[in-house]
């Protein structure tokens, strides 16, 4: 646990070792609301650096109660690179945690060495192609079901795992194993801070992304990555579309969806490490 100024308590973890040749790598998980859930992640390169992973405040270990902004977070881990003693940091953001990166990275460009960004940002237009892309994988019994448990003020245990495993199973391209996936992520990552996340999409929206994409490019550091997978149902042509627009590499995984660990585990591991490898070279 390390205690920020304001004594809200966040829970890290911090994996690997540290080298003089290579700079730390923080892991930043999506949500927002959620508990981290990357360790799989950082143990594909805890053999290369020093690797640090926290709950984002007013989720999982990271208790708190107050108005959750964008900047709030990005400053949690401004204080977070101070504890840890880092001047600067490989950022690595999957999902919601790109967004994180990203803001991070345009309030405080000199403490960013790398950028690696796992299945997002997503910048508008994106969202109708992901709306249609989960009907067409849920059938309508399953949004029928979805619905109704959306209406639900306060739903059991029982019906929260089942409105989570309805929502995030169409983010797999393995349609065979999507459903095993959600169910274990739904009720592994409990409870979800809705709250939080209102709240910090109420903040990007009053401040998108969208509006700053060429400060982005202008402080985008060298060998900055995207990487995604073309079978998510957000559409993988929005993340060719901002790496065009940023000027850095793009790979889109053909098999894999919104977690390309998951679904491929080698080529996903060959990316990942390539990119971690040169992001975190001390220069």
């Amino acid at each position: 646990m390390i205690e920020l100024a304001d004594g809200t308590r966040l829970r890290t973890w911090t994996t690997g070792h540290a080298t003089s040749g290579r700079l730390p790598v923080v892991l930043l998980h999506g949500g927002p609301g959620l508990p981290d859930y990357l360790a799989p992640v950082a143990g594909l390169i805890d053999d290369l650096c020093l690797v640090h992973r926290y709950d984002q405040r007013g989720a999982g270990g990271s208790a708190w109660e107050g108005e959750h902004t964008v900047a709030r977070h990005v400053q949690d881990l401004a204080s977070l690179l101070d504890a840890w003693g880092h001047e600067r940091a490989v950022l690595a953001g999957h999902s919601y945690g790109t967004d994180l990166a990203a803001y991070f990275l345009l309030a405080h460009p000199e403490r960013v060495a790398g950028l690696i960004q796992l299945a997002g940002p997503f910048l508008n237009p994106w969202r109708e192609a992901d709306r249609a892309a989960q009907l067409a994988r849920r059938t309508g019994e399953q949004q029928a079901r979805l619905d109704e448990l959306d209406a639900i003020a306060s739903r059991t245990e029982a019906e929260e795992i089942e409105y989570l495993t309805l929502s995030w199973f169409t983010d797999h391209a393995d349609r065979d194993r999507a459903w095993e996936w959600a169910l274990a992520a739904a009720r592994a990552l409990r409870p979800v801070n809705y709250v939080m996340n209102a709240q910090v999409r109420a903040s990007e929206k009053a401040d998108p992304l969208e509006a700053h994409v060429d400060e982005l490019r202008e402080r985008l550091p060298a060998g900055a990555v995207i990487i995604g997978g073309e079978g998510d149902s957000r559409p993988a042509g929005a993340l060719r579309r901002l790496g065009a627009r940023l000027g850095c590499q793009v790979a889109i995984i053909p098999d894999a969806g919104h977690h390309p660990w998951l679904e491929a585990p080698d080529r996903f591991r060959e990316l990942f490490r390539a990119a971690v490898e040169q992001a975190s070279r001390r220069r």
